[in-house]
Order: C-alpha cells, then structure tokens, then sequence
C-alpha cells in the first residue's frame, strides 16, 4: 500500500483497500508528503500497534468510529511522550532538544488519517460537522481527500476560535483569528501598544498635546496578523493605519476583523512584504520572537529564521519615519535566554540601522506557561520580559565648512 506526491497537481494519497487501489487528494498545511506506505486501522486496532506503526512511518486510515480515533490518538500521544525529557542546565540545549522532539511528536502524531468526502463529511461514525472549517482552511471542496486527524482537529479549533473570537480588553472588543494567523492571546504587547505615550514631538514636546494631534497622524503596522495593532492604534485616535502583510490568510482574516470593528474608514489592509510605500509617523511591529526554523504549519508566527523580519523592519525602519516620527518595536526577550540572540546583537541591530532608542517600556507576562514548572523551558519563560522599544532615526551630525571636502575629493 503506496502513498504518491504527483509533480503536476495536487498531492494525491493512494492504498490498497478491500481488493482494490483507491486514490484522494492529500492535505497537509504543514506541507508533509503523505507516507510511503499506508494500512487501514480501525478501533480493532491497539495503542501499541499504532505506535509501532508510526516508529515506522506507516500511515493509518481510520475506518473505525471517530471517537475512537480520537482515543487512539491521545493513548499515542502517551505512548510518544512517555520518558521525554531535557536537559535544564543549558538553555539552549534544552530548546533544541524541545524543537526536535516537537518535530518528531508532531509527525508521528499525524500518521492517523482521516478520510474526507468530496464535501468535507466525514464518513465514520458520530463524525462531526466540519464541512464549514474545513472551507475555511482548504478552500471549496473539490474531490474526496485524506488529511491527518491531528491538523483536523486544529482547523475544527481554529474554526471555534474564529467563531467564537477572543477578549482584547485593550479594544473592548473582540478580535477573530484564522486557521494559521497568530491569535492575540498575548495580553501584555497589546497593553503595551495601548499605553505607550505617542511621540510628544508631534506636538512640539507635550504628550498631552501628542495625544490631541493623533488625529492627523499616520501609521504603518507592519506585519498585522490579525489586525489587532492596526485596530488599537486606530481605537487611539490615529487617523490613517495601514497594515501590512504577505499571507493571504493574515490578509483576509485582518481585514475582517478591521470590518467587524467598524474602523475600515482608518485602516487600511494591503499586501506587503514588511513596508509599504512611504513614511508615517509612527511604525509598529511585533515581529515572531524567536529565531530559528518553522517547521510546522502553526509555527511561523512564533519562529523568525535568522531573525529575518526583525532585521528588516530595522534596517528599513529609517526610511519611513517622518521626520519626528518614531518606531515601535514589541519584542520579547525569550531568546536571549534561550541563548539565541544577545542583548547586545539587538543593539548592535539597533545601531547599525541609524536608530536610537528613545524609551523602553516592559511588562511580564502573564500566559499560564511562565509559572508552569514541568515546561522544559520554564528556567527561560520564568524571566520572560516583553518590551516596547521606542525607536528614532539619529540624525546626521552638521557638517562644518571646515570639514567639507573639496571638489575633487567629493567626485573619488
């Protein structure tokens, strides 16, 4: 029983079934190839043989209940768990060993398929409707298709969550994330953003009076997600936000959200990789905290490889400041003591973009995983600080007469 990955279209699963070779189309947000080999498994089927099973990289489809794959799941995922440790004294080799065994729980974890109809019904027993998230994250159906039970789950969670929407007090409001766009769970940054004293040099050094101009200042949120920044600093009296991203899904869940909220008259959504076009007086960006590789689907908002989107949002940063405008960067400083990233690199970053930091204003976090002691990485999240860095442009020093060149130096 093979598995195929045709180079012209869409992924494509294929096993042997009851005498005959059947075929559906694959669906894998991580990207993951479906399994060479692929046995049919059903509530006959024993926690034990399914993990030897997937030690293997054997593929199951499920043709028992659907409860019962449910069960199976979470008795493997004992099974994968079982022993798991890492070391606490190195930091950074305590995240490498999380990241990896992450790695190999997430693939072996989703080695239990369940079929698709060609309307996204289920055909098991007492299946739930998931017709809707499944549109919601796949598309329209088109054909009958396989996916693993495991990224089910999380586009059904991903569907309640965009149903149901999350309390961001700092709106009064709620925000509606979609399947693979960061949800704003993270209170602090937003409070942050919220509190934060608008530059004073809009109004000539009075922050009162900076408060008063907001009303004819522009902003650029770079990187929005789901929108939430843009929609806080238009909540804060700015009058043109515009918020960038490069994902469809951020895009259209942002713009969503913005319509939802009433505020599509002051913000803006446009496509964008980091800036748009121009100068603002205030730039924002919360950009992933963590500089290493994505490997899942649901990892890219939380993992920056080579710090990619924090070294471009301050290398270009300069360049679209007005000229008493001020940048805000919302960062943690989680991978400092991860050991991935020093202080002193994020200054150096800092510096080197012709920026000067003005003020730098922190909060602790307050997510249940900063006290939870059995986390491998609780001597890290313990210290967690997430900081608001208030960024200008240095601006060149006056040039004497003097010290001017003459002609010819000025032309080699």
């Amino acid at each position: 029983m093979t598995s195929t990955n045709t180079a012209t279209g869409p992924a494509r699963i294929t096993w042997a079934e009851a005498g005959r070779t059947r075929s559906a189309l694959w669906h894998s947000e991580s990207g993951w190839a479906p399994p060479e080999r692929v046995v049919i498994a059903d509530d006959t089927m024993t926690a034990d043989a399914a993990y030897r099973h997937a030690k293997a990289g054997t593929g199951m489809l499920w043709r028992g209940d659907f409860l019962g794959a449910r069960q199976l799941l979470s008795a493997l995922a004992r099974r994968i768990d079982h022993g798991r440790h890492a070391p606490t004294t190195d930091l950074a080799a305590a995240f490498r060993h999380y990241r990896s065994e992450a790695l190999r729980r997430s693939r072996l974890l989703g080695l239990v398929f369940v079929p698709l109809d060609a309307d996204y019904t289920i055909p098991l027993r007492r299946a739930p409707d998931v017709r809707q998230a499944c549109t919601e994250t796949y598309g329209p159906a088109t054909d009958a298709s396989v996916t693993a039970l495991r990224e089910l789950l999380g586009v059904i969670g991903a569907h309640e969550w965009r149903t149901t929407g999350v309390d961001v007090p700092a709106l009064g409001a709620r925000i509606h994330p979609h399947y693979g766009v960061f949800s704003p769970v993270r209170g602090e940054y937003l409070d942050l953003v919220n509190t934060a004293p608008l530059p004073a040099a809009w109004a000539g050094g009075s922050a009162a009076e900076a408060g008063s101009i907001a009303g004819t200042a522009t902003a650029f949120d770079i990187g929005t997600g789901t929108g939430v920044l843009a929609a806080v600093l238009a909540r804060r009296g700015i009058r043109h936000v515009v918020g960038t991203d490069q994902e469809p899904r951020a895009l259209t869940c942002a713009r969503a959200n913005i319509g939802r909220l009433g505020l599509a008259g002051a913000v803006e959504i446009i496509k964008a990789d980091l800036f748009p076009a121009g100068r603002a007086d205030l730039v924002v960006c919360n950009p992933p905290w963590i500089p290493a590789s994505a490997v899942t689907a649901t990892d890219f908002a939380v993992y920056d490889p080579g710090s990619r989107m924090l070294r471009g949002f301050l290398a270009g940063l300069a360049d679209h400041l007005q000229a008493a405008g001020e940048g805000w960067l919302v960062l943690s400083d989680i991978a400092e003591h991860l050991g991935l990233r020093s202080r002193g690199e994020l200054l150096d970053l800092i510096e080197d973009a012709g920026l000067e930091v003005v003020a730098r204003l922190d909060a602790k976090p307050v997510h249940g995983r900063a006290a939870d002691a059995s986390d491998p990485l609780h001597a890290a999240r313990s210290k967690e600080v997430t900081s608001l860095w208030r960024l200008r442009a240095v601006s060149p020093p006056a040039q004497s007469t003097a010290d001017a060149p003459d002609a010819p130096d000025a032309v080699r």
